[in-house]
């Protein structure tokens, strides 16, 4: 409990990060490889063994199961948090996982993907960020390739924050549903927050199919957070894959 009480408050303390514009970010004297540096909370980014984001490679086939998600319909805020461009939902979607629920807390964005997929990056990145009743974390990761619009995400972009500032009511909220691809097969891996203070334990999903996105969005959503938002990908340390 004690563990699982540690990373609830940690993504509380990330959370409050960003609200108070912490000093890390993505470039010069708060860069990643500094991050470990900037307080003592943040120690796990330069000595934790089991970091986020990593290359997926080398996955074992483990027949997983279809991932078992419970999306609902509800109020979404959007915010620009100074580090990504973010967004809040009420309650009622719902990962089950392991035999135990996860509600859906936010999604964000990266620019570039912070996971890769065989070395390769991509332009975007969602990470869908669960939480269950003992303060557990789960991450789903949603790559996005450049092609054609992302309809789902028009709405937002269409009011996109181009500054950090409060968060705003979605007058149109996006459909989770038409956002995410029918085909959910992922890869599995244990890893950390991508962001201070880099808490470990997370388990970590990540969508083998993707989603398009356009480059104008791509481009307006880099704009926004005036930067490539992406942290550099970690050591596997011996962690296994699979798929």
């Amino acid at each position: 409990m004690k563990v699982h009480l540690a990373i609830a408050v940690s993504f509380l303390f990330a959370s409050a990060s960003y609200a108070a514009g912490a000093s890390w970010g993505y470039e010069g004297e708060g860069a990643p490889e500094r991050w470990g540096e900037l307080s003592p909370e943040f120690s796990a980014c330069s000595k934790g063994v089991n970091q986020s984001p990593i290359n997926i490679k080398g996955a074992v086939k483990a027949n997983l199961p279809p991932l078992k998600l419970r999306l609902a319909a509800g109020a979404q805020k959007i915010v620009n948090n100074g580090h990504t461009v973010q967004v809040s939902v009420s309650q009622g979607n719902v990962l089950t996982l392991d035999g135990e629920d996860f509600e859906l807390q936010q999604f964000h964005f990266h620019t570039s993907s912070e996971n890769q997929i065989n070395g390769q990056s991509f332009p975007v990145e969602a990470h869908f960020v669960y939480k269950n009743k003992d303060g557990q974390l789960a991450v789903v990761g949603l790559m996005f390739k450049e092609g054609k619009e992302n309809l789902p995400l028009a709405s937002a972009w269409s009011v996109l924050p181009a500054e950090q500032g409060e968060p705003a009511e979605l007058a149109k909220p996006v459909d989770l549903a038409s956002l995410l691809p029918k085909k959910r097969t992922y890869y599995r891996f244990s890893g950390s927050l991508t962001t201070p203070p880099c808490s470990e334990g997370v388990r970590w999903l990540v969508l083998e199919e993707m989603s398009s996105i356009s480059k104008e969005q791509v481009e307006k959503l880099a704009a926004a957070v005036h930067r490539n938002n992406a942290r550099p990908v970690q050591p596997l340390n011996g962690r296994l894959i699979v798929r």
